[in-house]
């Protein structure tokens, strides 16, 4: 193996193994971690690359601070994108070692089976090792009954775009082949969080996958990143691949919101006619249009755009603009699907066609206008 000098003037031999850890707000395990998976690694050349999404809590500069010290460790700072699959992604695309691992930041993960997981990938053939989280009864140690219950209904429905035999495809710990990652980079997900199934939905062949059991830890600092948004973001992934990746998972997440906004208007609706019965249809219909305007706007901003999410007095012309595009984006909804039923279609040929067409329209405007990429 090559080696290669350091700044103390040793020698240190070329990473074989990248760890690769997506961070937010975890400036107090990563020193932990380091220390961890050094003790786990003592007879292997790796390197261990966070990727922090300019975390408010100080974690890059925690890890600057450790990597100015030990040239096996690296920050990846990344600003104006967040998602712990491009995160992942971004990392491994930075590596050069032959294998890389994906593990989190929050210590649940056990550093000490990554020996183990490197002696099977090593082996002849072998693709891709999966970290499988050992169960007590029905539960996954060191979950939440509730958080269980969510990881389990998540690996069901991955059944749906997932073509591999594994017991854990929702697992967040696991180590492959470089080039794997590298020749299906272009075709991966950015948005979302289980990177894992993104892999495995994603590959041209079947992978000769190893799994290896382990015990789930209980967090000991910092918060979940478990929470609604990830479960909305699931849904935009189940649904990009059952497209065969046509459609973007962005695109699904807008249309889960303007589902949501339908809801929105009709209890608007009814708690305008009930409150001010003397002002008629047209006044509450006009209400409930403008608070499911307002619901759409603030869900996108807090979900589907949370990577380039606006605040404070930003949100009044982002929001007047949205309201705008959205209006004109009905007009061409209306338009388009009176010269449908025009032509004798049925009507709701013509009703889907329309619908269809404002929400694309809605969708680009609102990408390019309102929630623009921060360059």
């Amino acid at each position: 193996m090559m080696a290669f000098q350091q700044g103390d003037g040793s020698v240190g031999k070329v990473a074989e193994l990248s760890v690769i850890v997506p961070v937010f707000n975890e400036a107090e395990n990563v020193g932990l971690l380091v220390g961890l998976v050094a003790d786990a690694l003592q007879d292997v050349a790796w390197e261990l690359i966070f990727v922090d999404d300019n975390s408010p809590d100080g974690t890059a500069e925690r890890v600057k601070a450790i990597a100015s010290k030990d040239p096996r460790v690296r920050c990846i700072r990344r600003v104006g994108r967040r998602g712990l699959s491009g995160a992942s992604i971004e990392g491994i695309l930075a590596s050069s070692a032959l294998y890389v691992a994906v593990m989190d930041g929050d210590l649940q993960h056990d550093e000490r089976i990554l020996v183990r997981m490197l002696a099977l990938i090593r082996a002849t053939g072998t693709d891709l090792v999966i970290a499988t989280r050992e169960r007590e009864g029905h539960a996954i140690t060191g979950l939440s009954g509730k958080r269980s219950l969510v990881s389990d209904f998540g690996r069901f429905l991955s059944r749906l775009v997932i073509k591999s035999e594994v017991k854990d495809p929702m697992s967040g710990f696991f180590m492959i082949r470089r080039e794997l990652v590298e020749a299906a980079a272009p075709k991966l997900a950015t948005e979302g969080f289980k990177i894992l199934a993104d892999l495995l939905a994603t590959a041209d062949r079947p992978l000769v996958i190893r799994e290896t059991p382990y015990v789930f830890r209980e967090r000991q600092h910092g918060e979940s990143k478990l929470d609604a948004r990830v479960a909305f973001d699931y849904m935009g992934f189940l649904l990009h691949h059952l497209t065969g990746r046509l459609v973007p998972i962005r695109f699904f997440l807008f249309g889960l919101v303007g589902a949501s906004g339908v809801v929105v208007h009709l209890l608007a609706l009814k708690a305008a006619l009930a409150g001010l019965p003397a002002y008629g249809f047209d006044v509450a219909q006009t209400l409930a249009t403008f608070v499911a305007m307002l619901s759409n706007f603030l869900l996108n901003n807090g979900l589907t755009y949370r990577d380039r999410r606006i605040s404070g007095w930003a949100l009044v012309p982002g929001f007047l603009i949205f309201a705008a595009s959205c209006s004109i984006g009905v007009i061409a909804n209306v338009g388009l699907a009176r010269l449908i039923f025009s032509e004798g279609q049925q009507w709701w040929v013509a009703g889907l066609a329309g619908a269809l067409t404002g929400a694309v329209f809605n969708y680009v405007t609102s990408g390019l206008l309102v929630w623009r990429k921060k360059s």
